[in-house]
């Protein structure tokens, strides 16, 4: 079965042709990064007006680099949320076009659910059960998972994300949009053990997220500068940046303990971090349990993990849907496969 999937849930345009017999065939992706960093974050009204114009290009794109015509698509998956509401119209609208023209189903598909299952994307890839680590720019939760759909909420951040907070903290110190990468590249420069920041939540007894008070912290930690230079600028990130992954690897090790698991996957676009990667590794070569992680390119949103969680589901023989998009939808309310 051959499913072209479309993502345009934010700020990205993803296509791919995933084929359940022969893997991934080809994916593209148009980031809108530039477009946006003039206004300093995403403007939905020009994230959707740029979708519009990528999707269809980027799809010929994706079946001339695979060798296929729009008549062997079998199934089309898009993102159906959640997200900005406007850009998920795109995806939906094009896939929903081309379902009835060329007579083929479609299926919408959720964002996280998309990333959850984008390490089985890898080689080697984990085997159900897991626990899933999902980190990225709107959303820091640890899942169990199961099974495609068996899903077990095991903690959630309380108010920023992982993402979130590391693209605050560097516009604080003034790296620009988006702020995330810029940071995690000074830090390498930087003294982690210059300055100490809080590690919010680690050792609350739960498995809860909460970024915002560090976020805060390096506020204090800012104005109390009486020179904010590059070296400074550098040994902050680091700081930001070790805090950031003492208490993710935290949660993640008081996962694998409450659930018994041996298996971690990691997602989302904070998945891609350096310095994430060396904890985790480290930590599990040191505990006896496994880490997966996507390719680096399949970290951040695309069109690959769309076409592979919407084929997953028409495997399992899910329906499709009537058109809609869902800005808001939980990933608890998804339906096991």
């Amino acid at each position: 079965m051959l499913v072209l999937g479309l993502e345009s849930s934010c700020d990205e345009t993803g296509v791919a042709l995933y084929d359940t017999e022969y893997g991934l065939l080809a994916h593209h992706l148009h980031t809108q990064m530039a477009m946006h960093a003039e206004y300093g974050g995403v403007v939905p009204e020009l994230a959707s007006r740029d979708h519009i114009r990528r999707v269809l290009p980027l799809t010929e794109a994706c079946l001339q680099e695979a060798g296929k015509t729009r008549a062997d698509i079998d199934a089309i998956a898009f993102t159906e949320g959640p997200g900005l509401a406007g850009a998920l119209l795109t995806a939906a609208a094009v896939a929903n076009g081309l379902g009835v023209a060329l007579g083929k189903p479609v299926i919408g598909v959720h964002h996280l659910e998309g990333h959850l299952l984008s390490p089985l994307l890898a080689s080697p890839r984990p085997d159900f059960p897991f626990v899933a680590l999902l980190v990225s720019g709107g959303h820091t939760q640890l899942m169990a998972v199961h099974g495609v759909g068996h899903y077990e909420l095991l903690g959630e951040t309380l108010d920023d994300a992982a993402g979130e907070a590391f693209d605050k903290t560097a516009k604080l110190l003034g790296l620009g949009y988006p702020g995330g990468p810029a940071l995690s590249k000074l830090a390498e420069q930087g003294d982690a053990s210059r300055f100490t920041l809080p590690r919010p939540m680690q050792h609350s007894g739960d498995l809860d997220f909460s970024f915002a008070g560090l976020k805060t912290a390096v506020l204090t930690l800012v104005k109390k500068q009486a020179e904010l230079d590059t070296q400074t600028r550098a040994d902050i990130c680091a700081a930001f940046q070790a805090a950031i992954v003492d208490v993710i690897s935290s949660k993640c090790l008081g996962a694998m303990k409450q659930t018994g698991l041996k298996q971690l996957v990691v997602a989302g676009g904070v998945g891609a971090n350096r310095q994430l990667r060396d904890g985790l590794n480290l930590m599990a070569a040191r505990r006896k349990f496994k880490v997966f992680y996507p390719p680096l390119d399949l970290c951040t949103d695309n069109g690959a993990m769309i076409a592979f969680a919407g084929a997953q589901r028409l495997m399992h023989a899910q329906t499709a849907g009537p058109f809609a998009v869902r800005p808001r939808w939980d990933l608890a309310s998804l339906p096991a496969a």
